[in-house]
C-alpha cells in the first residue's frame, strides 16, 4: 500500500498542507553481514533500503519489520535503533507536503527471498555490502552507521 488509510483520511481534511509523520528505514543485512537488502522504488527508480510510515499506535521496530515484509517479501528482525533524523520537507507529485521523523533500524534477515511484493518497488534484491547499489547520501550514511557496529543510536544536534 503506497499511502496508508490514516494519511488519506488526514489529507481529506488538510489538503496538501504540510504533515508531520513518523517513518522508519530498515537496513537489512544477511546473517553473515556480507549483503544488504535494497529495493528500487517504482515512483522514481531510486535504490533505497526499505522505508515506510509508522501506523498510529504501532511500535517503530515492528513497523520496520512489517515494511520489509510488505515491500520485499522478506522476514527480518529489528536488532537496534541506529539513527534518528528529520527528513524533508518532501513535496510529492500530487502536491502533498510532508516532513518525517525517521527512525533507522539495523535489521537481520530471518527468512525469504527478496522480491517486489506490494507494487511500491520494481526490484528487491541483495547487494554485497562492499558494492551497494547507487543510493543517495542519506542512505549511504545509514549503511555506514549500520556497519560501524556502535551500540548507540546516532542523532544530529
Amino acid at each position: 500500500m503506497a499511502t496508508p488509510e490514516f494519511v488519506l483520511a488526514l489529507r481529506e481534511r488538510i489538503g496538501h498542507a504540510p504533515l508531520w509523520m513518523s517513518g522508519v528505514t530498515a537496513i537489512v543485512l544477511d546473517a553473515d553481514r556480507r549483503r544488504m537488502l535494497a529495493v528500487r522504488r517504482a515512483d522514481n527508480g531510486a535504490w533505497t533500503p526499505v522505508t515506510g510510515i509508522i501506523d498510529p499506535g504501532e511500535e517503530p521496530a515492528v513497523a520496520a519489520e512489517r515494511e520489509v515484509l510488505e515491500e520485499a517479501g522478506v522476514r527480518c528482525r529489528a536488532l537496534r535503533l541506529i539513527d534518528v533524523r528529520t527528513v524533508g520537507p518532501v513535496t510529492y507529485p500530487n502536491g502533498d507536503v510532508a516532513e518525517y521523523l525517521d527512525l533507522c533500524f539495523l535489521c537481520e534477515h530471518e527468512d525469504g527471498d527478496p522480491h517486489p511484493a506490494d507494487g511500491e518497488n520494481t526490484e528487491a534484491r541483495w547487494f554485497p555490502i562492499d558494492a551497494p547499489p547507487p543510493m543517495n547520501e542519506r542512505f549511504t550514511e545509514m549503511l555506514t552507521i549500520a556497519l560501524a557496529g556502535r551500540p548507540e543510536a546516532r542523532f544530529r544536534r
